[in-house]
Order: structure tokens, then sequence, then C-alpha cells
């Protein structure tokens, strides 16, 4: 249940920032050729540009997408942000108690 919808909001996160690097590397960028790049379907990468456009990341031009003046200070605090992320689950693993399988 609770598990399903993390791990769900992991994969659309992650889908995100496979987007997201292509555009920094090939912007501009369009739908077709990101879909192309990524081998996600197109009403996919449709949603995640408008996702990372909502969150600054990256500009619409009329060629396609394009990184954010700023992209390098914003990645550098996604960076940060998912190594804390990582820290805490690492930290709620250890809360975890230990299971032993009946054999």
């Amino acid at each position: 249940m609770g598990m399903e919808r993390l791990a769900n909001q992991v994969e659309k996160e992650s889908r995100d920032l496979a987007i997201l690097e292509v555009v920094i590397e090939q912007g501009p960028i369009g739908i077709v050729r990101l879909s192309e790049e990524t081998d996600i379907p197109e009403h996919k990468v449709r949603y995640s540009l408008r996702m990372l456009e909502d969150d600054e990341l990256i500009d619409p031009t009329p060629q396609g997408a394009i990184p954010a003046d700023d992209i390098d200070q914003r990645v550098a605090a996604i960076n940060e942000g998912i190594d804390d992320l990582v820290d805490r689950l690492e930290e709620l693993g250890g809360l975890i108690p230990a299971t032993e399988t009946a054999e």
C-alpha cells in the first residue's frame, strides 16, 4: 500500500530526472526526440516536461525544452536533497525490527 505509492513516486521522479538530464545535454529538444532518446512514451515525456517547467528546471522554447539559466545550482540542490533522503531512509531502515523467517 504505502510502499507501492512510494515506489511509484520514486519511478516518476527518476523519469523526470532522466528527461532533465537529456534536456541539459541536448537542449533545445522536443517531445518526440526526448521520447526516442529515453525510451519513455511521449505522453509521459509531456507530463514530466510540465512538472520540470513547474519546478523551474527547464524553459520551453519554440525549438524545444532548454535547461533553466541557473540549472547548475538547481541540480546541486537536487543532489543534496537526494543525499539527505538516502540518509533518512537508511536511518528508518535501522528502526524497523528484523524478523526471522520460519524454516
